[in-house]
């Protein structure tokens, strides 16, 4: 199969061939014309002035329509001239009709206006329109030699008009073929372009979606928790400033700007798309025991007894980055979720290095609640996102959440997530 380009190359040396041989046939019969050489012998004066007036005339006709289709083609928003291109080959074929009657040296111009009426024509209409055509070339050839002395209608008369005509008509179709091609070609490498644009623009829109997807459940499991906390903190070190408790106040304080360094730090972590900086100072499970310690801290300046101990079940392996911020944001998700809502007295995390797995359960004995309402949309407020968010970044692992509670009784959080292949036990 032609290229796109390819064949716009060819159906452009088959126009501009079309257009040289039609200039150069109607010079020609000119030249013959003014020269007295034509087979009509010399011409009268009225006749002469009549053929190069009639050949100006279709010179300029046909001029005109080839410009104005060439300067649509290159730029679609200027004239569009297809709807006239009918009247257009009526009008060359009458003048040419016309320049016929004066000298037969015309006859010649017909062979390029035969591929005009093959491509502007419908088949139907164009070779019915190319037999006419024919017939009045030999009617006209057999009328300027009655003069001569072998006048009379020649067998040459008529086979040479025919084959001409059968000749076009094979290029001619040859030509549409080729036209239909290219034509095709272009309307699927259009929809191939307007295809690869779509494709282009649903590929950005995912990108922007998932970098803002990932941007909310960092900023839920680490901003906001922060800043919730730092509000509570200051609300304690405010109530201790009111009894008087000078050093409890300064204590909160301090927690408080331990968190917003936090915080920030954390900010400026995933805007760089680089780990967490407590994993970057220690391992998964130094910084999951900090955790606890930070989580009790933390309750006891807000007044309540809560204790929160680490356990480690196995021996632990280096686990990629992405693993060890999962596993840290869903304890940090699990654990706000325990002091904010559990009203527990106790609460236990337990990773554990299980062969080709790893878990992570937290347990609180607090008050509970119905599993069946952490599924669904946010809350109006922004709330109600973190097991959803913890849900999506461990679907990203082929891991799992189960939630096991009731309200009344006490809730684990398990969370399972498959060891890589090459990290997993022999």
């Amino acid at each position: 199969m032609q290229s796109p380009s390819g064949a716009a190359t060819i159906l452009r040396a088959l126009r501009v061939s079309l257009h040289v041989g039609f200039a150069v046939l109607l010079l020609v019969a000119v030249v013959r014309l003014l020269t007295g050489m034509g087979t009509s012998g010399a011409p009268s004066a009225l006749a002469l002035a009549a053929g190069l007036g009639l050949s100006v005339l279709l010179a300029l006709v046909y001029l005109s329509g080839t410009l104005l289709e060439k300067r649509h083609a290159s730029d679609l928003t200027r004239f569009n001239p297809t709807p006239y291109a009918r009247w257009w080959l009526g009008a060359v074929m009458l003048v040419w009709l016309l320049l016929l009657l004066v000298s037969s040296d015309f006859a010649w111009v017909a062979f390029p206006l035969f591929f005009l009426q093959l491509h502007l024509l419908p088949r139907r209409l164009a070779l019915p329109a190319i037999a006419v055509s024919t017939a009045l070339l030999v009617g006209t050839l057999w009328f300027h030699s009655r003069g001569a002395s072998d006048g009379g209608l020649q067998l040459a008369m008529i086979l040479g008009p025919v084959f001409g005509a059968v000749f076009a008509v094979v290029t001619g179709l040859a030509y549409r073929a080729l036209f239909l091609e290219a034509e095709n070609q272009r309307t699927v490498a259009e929809e191939l372009r307007r295809t690869r644009a779509e494709l282009a623009r649903t590929q950005h829109d995912a990108g922007m979606l998932g970098e803002r997807e990932r941007l909310a459940r960092e900023i839920h499991d680490t901003l906001a928790q922060g800043f919730s906390s730092i509000i509570l903190m200051g609300r304690s070190a405010e109530k201790a400033l009111d009894d008087g408790d000078a050093t409890a106040a300064k204590e909160r304080l301090r927690t408080v700007q331990d968190t917003a360094s936090a915080n920030l730090a954390e900010a400026r972590s995933f805007v760089r798309g680089l780990r967490s900086p407590d994993l970057a100072e220690s391992g998964l499970v130094d910084t999951l025991r900090r955790l606890c310690g930070k989580t009790e801290t933390e309750a006891a300046a807000r007044g309540s007894a809560l204790r929160c101990r680490f356990e480690l079940v196995g021996t632990p392996v280096e686990l990629p980055n992405t693993y060890q911020t999962t596993l840290l944001r869903a304890a940090q998700a699990s654990l706000a979720n325990v002091w904010a809502h559990a009203h527990a007295r106790a609460a236990v995390v337990t990773l554990s290095f299980l062969g080709e797995e790893v878990t992570l359960d937290v347990f609180d004995d607090g008050v509970g609640f119905e599993p069946s309402t952490t599924v669904g949309p946010a809350r109006g407020d922004g709330t109600g996102v973190g097991l959803q968010s913890l849900r999506e970044r461990l679907a990203a692992l082929d891991g799992r959440l189960e939630i096991e509670s009731a309200p009344g009784e006490s809730t684990v959080v398990a969370i399972r997530v498959p060891l890589p292949a090459d990290q997993g036990a022999a």
